[in-house]
Order: structure tokens, then C-alpha cells, then sequence
């Protein structure tokens, strides 16, 4: 099978892609023949990242965007399936300003399915986000939940949904949706809860901390989410989202765990005003992707996070200019 992987450079993109070209490859991704990355290394993209399948045969690395008609038809009339990452994911760099966004989020998914059709290229995966459904009071959202999205971020990434099922109805295009909860591990660009709290506390700083801190998130490790990402382009139904969800934890449980991975007290912790529009509990009904699919996480919370902090104590070179400055 010949991949093209947007946003490759990025946290969980990169992974993915070291997963998918490792030896021996671990189950479920077996042998692929050829993989390109198109990636437009914004801020948080790093070609370092790729580093361990620099040289790989069949690897190949492309500078650009997904908003590149041109580009884009070249590289996907060339490939079987894509996987799509590419996106800007901040919350509080949408609230601040929704173009790039748009643009990235919407526009680029747009010129993907185009140039798919095109060509007849599938599976086209999306990959989305909890954020879609919106704050949820109790229990959890299934895939047929409504989407109500809070923030410009969570719209661009609910527009991008609807456009790639739109043209699986219109065009009977192979698309499928995976929708994840947080990810956590190594490789994260220190702006998420995780990897800046983490960095700040490694540099003796403070962990800005939203409001009370009892804003609910569910958790899973990188490793875990790119493992489901390949059984929905290995296994998953044309047409169908899958949602994969994690461990539920407040936002001050989370800084707690991670307070005591650093060894230091919650005298580093500050409380800042929330966020605009800031959810309150996000919660996936997962069960659809355990029992179609077979898909079953494998790494701990607690040793996923103890492993994350050591990654990053371990690569500080990786991260040294990079220290976040938003809340969590």
C-alpha cells in the first residue's frame, strides 16, 4: 500500500509514521511498500522528527501545504490511501485568530478529498477530535452524537468532518473518521497540558492552570491512538466515524500526576482566569472501534505518563526553545 501522511511532522503524525516504517513493524501495520509525508513544518512540525526513518526505502519527505491544489493532485495521484493530520489544533491560537484555521483545517481536508476523487485514491482517513461534540454533562458521545463545537478549532475540525462525509455520500468516496481524545507522549510540541506542563516544571517554572482545574479529559498514549488510526485504514467501513477514547481525568489530576513524575509541589502550580468557552468534560462512547475493529489500548496511564516525563527530561534539546506559554 502506498500512504500519503499530511502533518507528518507533527506530534501524532510522527509517530504514526515510525510505527508504520519500524523493523519489524508492530501489529497492525504490516509491510507497506511506501510512505510520503507532505507536511508545511509550521511551528510545531519538525523534520527532526522523522529522523529514525530518514533513509528508509520507500520514505519520502515533501515540504508544503495542503492547500496546494497543484501539489497535492501530483502526491495523491500516486498513492492508494491518506491519512490525514495536517491541522492547526490549538485552542487558544484559534480563539486568538480562526483564518489559519480555516484555511488549514477546512480548505486543506477540501483539496485532499478533490484531488482523492480525482483520482480514485482510498481509504482517505480524517483524523478529528473529541472537541467536535461539544461540552457533555453526562455520559458520553457516541459517533451519532450532534456535533457543537465551542471553539473556532473545534469548528474548523466539525467542517472538515461533515465536507469528507459529504463527499463519501455524494461522490461514494472510501472516507472514515476517526474522532480522539487527548494524546500524550513523546514528540509533543510543548503548548498541550501534558508536554507543557511537563517542560515548565522541568525548567522550574510554573504550570498555568485554567479556572479550578476540574475541567474533564480523557487520556491516550500516542502509541495507543496510532494503532487505532491503522485499524480504521486497514478494517474500518467507508462512511463510518469511530470515536477512541482514554482514561478520564480533571485537568488537576492530570498536573497532580505530572507534579509527582517531576518531583516538585503544587507551589508551581498557578491558577490563571479560564478560557473563553472552555469546556467543561469531553467523554467518548468508544465501544464501536473495541468490538468492530478489535482495537485495545495497551499502555498504562500511569507508566505512559511516567515514560513521557522521561522522554522529555531526556530531550531537552528537542524542546529547549520551545517551552510553551499557554494555560491548561
Amino acid at each position: 500500500m502506498r500512504i500519503l501522511v499530511t502533518g507528518a511532522a507533527g506530534f501524532i503524525g510522527s509517530n504514526y509514521v515510525r510505527r508504520l516504517l519500524g523493523s519489524p513493524a508492530p501489529e497492525p501495520y504490516g509491510a507497506t511498500r511506501r510512505v510520503t509525508v507532505l507536511d508545511k513544518l509550521t511551528y510545531a512540525g519538525n523534520r527532526a522528527n522523522l529522523e529514525a526513518v530518514e533513509g528508509t526505502p520507500g520514505f519520502t519527505f515533501v515540504e508544503g501545504d495542503t492547500t496546494d491544489a497543484a501539489l497535492v493532485r501530483a502526491l495523491v495521484s500516486t498513492h492508494d490511501a491518506v491519512v490525514h493530520f495536517a491541522a492547526e489544533s490549538h485552542v487558544d491560537r484559534s480563539i486568538l485568530s480562526a483564518q489559519d484555521f480555516v484555511l488549514s483545517n477546512v480548505v486543506g481536508t477540501q483539496t485532499l478529498l478533490d484531488a482523492c476523487r480525482e483520482y480514485g485514491a482510498g481509504p482517505f482517513v480524517q483524523v478529528s477530535t473529541d472537541e467536535v461534540y461539544g461540552s457533555v454533562e453526562s455520559g458520553a458521545c457516541t459517533e451519532d452524537s450532534p456535533l457543537r463545537p465551542s471553539s473556532p478549532y473545534a469548528a474548523s475540525k466539525a467542517a472538515a468532518d461533515l465536507l469528507a462525509l459529504s463527499y463519501h455520500r455524494t461522490h461514494r468516496m472510501d472516507v472514515r473518521i476517526l474522532r480522539s481524545c487527548n494524546a500524550y507522549g513523546p514528540y509533543q510540541f510543548p503548548e498541550k497540558l501534558v508536554a507543557l506542563s511537563v517542560t515548565r516544571l522541568l525548567e522550574g517554572g510554573e504550570v498555568p492552570l485554567y479556572g479550578d482545574g476540574m475541567h474533564v479529559r480523557e487520556w491516550i498514549h500516542v502509541d495507543d491512538l496510532c494503532d487505532a488510526v491503522q485499524r480504521v485504514l486497514l478494517h474500518g467501513r467507508s462512511g463510518e466515524v469511530y470515536n477512541v477514547g482514554g482514561t478520564e481525568l480533571t485537568n488537576k489530576e492530570t498536573v497532580g500526576a505530572l507534579l509527582t513524575a517531576c518531583g516538585r509541589g503544587w507551589d508551581r502550580v498557578r491558577h490563571v482566569e479560564d478560557r473563553k468557552g472552555h469546556d467543561r468534560r469531553y467523554s467518548l462512547d468508544w465501544a464501536k472501534i473495541r468490538f468492530e475493529l478489535g482495537f485495545r489500548p495497551t499502555v498504562d496511564l500511569a507508566d505512559g505518563m511516567a515514560d513521557t516525563v522521561a522522554w522529555y527530561r531526556t530531550n531537552r534539546r528537542w524542546w529547549g526553545h520551545s517551552v510553551g506559554t499557554a494555560a491548561c
